[in-house]
C-alpha cells in the first residue's frame, strides 16, 4: 500500500512540470497557442448557433475573448493542481484545515516560482496578477477537495448510525 501512497504524487508532479514547459513558451508561442484555442472556440460557436459569421468577425470575437482565455487557463492549471496534491496528502491521512492549508501553500509557493521563472523566458515577465488568478484556482479546488472530504466524512457517520 506505502508504494501506492507514493506514486499518487505523480499526477501532482506531472501537472507541475506541464505548468512549468507551458511557462517555458516565449511569449509569442504562448499566446499563439492560447489565441488558436480563443480561435477555435469562436468557430465552433459559430457553428453550434448557426451564427454564419466570416473569418474576420470569428477573428475578431477570438481576439475578445483571448485574455480571458489566457486567464482560465491559469486558474484551470491550478484548480487540477490543488486536486492532484489534495488527493495523495489525503490518503497519508492530512485532513481538515491541515490540508486545505498545504495545498494553499504548495500551490501560490508554485505560482509564484512559475511566474519568477517566467522572468528568464523570452517575451514574458512575472505577473502579480497571475500569482492571484493561480491562487483563485487553487482555492476553488481546494473548496472542492474539501467538500468531498466533508461528504465522505458525513456518509461515514450516516452508515454507522444504521
Amino acid at each position: 500500500m506505502s508504494r501506492y501512497r507514493i506514486l499518487s504524487f505523480v499526477p501532482a508532479i506531472a501537472l507541475l512540470c506541464l505548468i512549468f514547459s507551458f511557462s517555458a513558451q516565449t511569449g509569442k508561442e504562448s499566446g499563439s497557442l492560447s489565441y488558436k484555442i480563443s480561435y477555435k472556440m469562436m468557430e465552433i460557436k459559430n457553428q453550434v448557433f448557426q451564427e454564419n459569421k466570416n473569418e474576420i468577425q470569428i477573428t475578431r470575437a477570438a481576439e475578445k475573448i483571448h485574455y480571458y482565455v489566457r486567464k482560465a487557463a491559469h486558474m484551470t492549471e491550478y484548480f487540477l493542481l490543488a486536486l492532484s496534491f489534495a488527493y495523495p496528502l489525503y490518503l497519508y491521512k492530512v485532513r481538515g484545515r491541515k490540508l486545505f492549508f498545504i495545498v494553499i501553500c504548495v500551490c501560490v509557493l508554485a505560482a509564484g516560482l512559475d511566474e519568477y521563472h517566467q522572468t528568464f523566458v523570452a517575451g514574458r515577465g512575472p505577473s502579480i496578477k497571475d500569482v492571484g488568478i493561480d491562487s483563485t484556482g487553487a482555492f476553488i479546488g481546494c473548496c472542492i477537495a474539501s467538500g468531498i472530504e466533508r461528504f465522505k466524512i458525513n456518509r461515514k457517520k450516516k452508515n454507522s448510525e444504521k
